[in-house]
């Protein structure tokens, strides 16, 4: 049987990649598996990835979803490579650390935009102030074309396979928010992208974009902006944690502070700024259901004895999962690595 295979991979820009992608029909005994997809190439020299005297650039399936939009049809996340099979400087997935025991929740907030404003903006000035927007019901809060997209974007990504796990009105008018759960980093990321990909498909029959910059009615405007808040575990943080693991915890991401900011997204400067349910941007704080911590704490997470899962909430919406993850696995791991040491000192 013949299906349709739309390749998608990130491109080379900068400081946040495009995705990109094309449809390549092959044939199939049975229902291809990701192991049966051929590597494939595109060229390097129209996605800032090459140059054009030697342009081929080639992508390796990782991942595999149903594509619920099209009839026999398959959507088929890629890592780039260069012509040597080694990974392109743009491929982030491949320099990440992969535990599959680091369970991932992404929020994924952003903006549907029509005509440069966000949906239900008026054509001057601003709607009335945020209030009633967040989880907001009614043509008032929501419009009407908004609920539709979001609707069909959840079936979108359940007929795919992707583990969404909710969506939300947000607190500015025409903001919205998707959630994703993933066990290991890589197929968390995954699936946030393959999520991003169906919704700006969506969008293309509503004439609508989706705006993922983290403040994109400005700073100096009194409205939200979108992040992409990260919920992360790992076995460790699970089933042993305790007050010292955490403690420890909290003092590697205060001195990776910069590291972290430096992959959670572009012009982070203009919505870290310690209002609006945010920290400030040079500052790492945390506390316990405190929206306006770099690190929230659930009382969960202190009910049982320090273990469970915490939210990092300073990635925005225009962030790279997989840089996100990565470099939230690295620092979990200098002191995971510190901890065995030191008890096999003890003992």
């Amino acid at each position: 049987m013949k299906v349709k295979l739309e390749y998608i991979w990130l491109d080379g820009y900068e400081p946040v990649p495009n995705l990109r992608s094309k449809t390549k029909i092959a044939s199939f005994e049975t229902e291809p598996t990701l192991e049966q997809l051929p590597v494939w190439n595109f060229d390097g020299s129209s996605t800032r990835q090459a140059d054009g005297s030697d342009s081929d650039c080639f992508l390796n399936p990782v991942a595999l979803f149903a594509d619920p939009a099209r009839k026999s049809a398959y959507l088929v996340m890629c890592e780039v490579l260069l012509p040597d099979g080694t990974p392109h400087p743009s491929n982030s997935r491949a320099a990440i650390p992969d535990d599959p025991d680091a369970w991932f929740g992404f929020e994924q907030e952003y903006f549907l935009y029509r005509d440069g404003a966000p949906l239900g903006f008026p054509k001057e000035g601003f709607p009335a102030p945020q209030g009633e927007y967040y989880t907001g019901v009614g043509y008032r809060n929501v419009g009407d074309v908004a609920r539709q997209i979001v609707d069909e974007h959840i079936d979108l990504c359940l007929e795919a396979g992707i583990n969404l796990e909710g969506i939300n009105a947000e607190v500015a008018k025409g903001q919205w928010e998707f959630q994703i759960f993933g066990k290991g980093s890589k197929r968390a990321a995954d699936e946030v992208w393959i999520a991003r990909y169906l919704l700006l498909r969506l969008c293309e029959q509503y004439g609508v974009d989706v705006n993922f910059h983290p403040k994109p009615l400005g700073a100096e405007r009194d409205w939200n902006g979108s992040g992409m808040h990260c919920n992360f575990s790992t076995r460790h943080m699970r089933e042993i944690g305790g007050e010292a693991y955490f403690k420890e915890l909290m003092a590697a991401f205060s001195d990776a502070r910069e590291e972290h900011i430096a992959v959670y997204g572009p012009d982070n400067h203009l919505r870290l700024t310690g209002l609006h349910e945010t920290a400030a941007i040079d500052e790492f704080t945390h506390g316990v259901a405190h929206r306006g911590a770099s690190i929230r704490i659930p009382h969960s997470f202190v009910a049982n004895g320090y273990r469970g899962y915490l939210e990092d909430r300073r990635p925005n919406a225009l962030g790279d999962p997989y840089r996100i993850a990565g470099r939230i696995i690295q620092t979990i791991e200098s002191v995971t690595a510190k901890t065995l040491i030191e008890d096999a000192f003890a003992a």
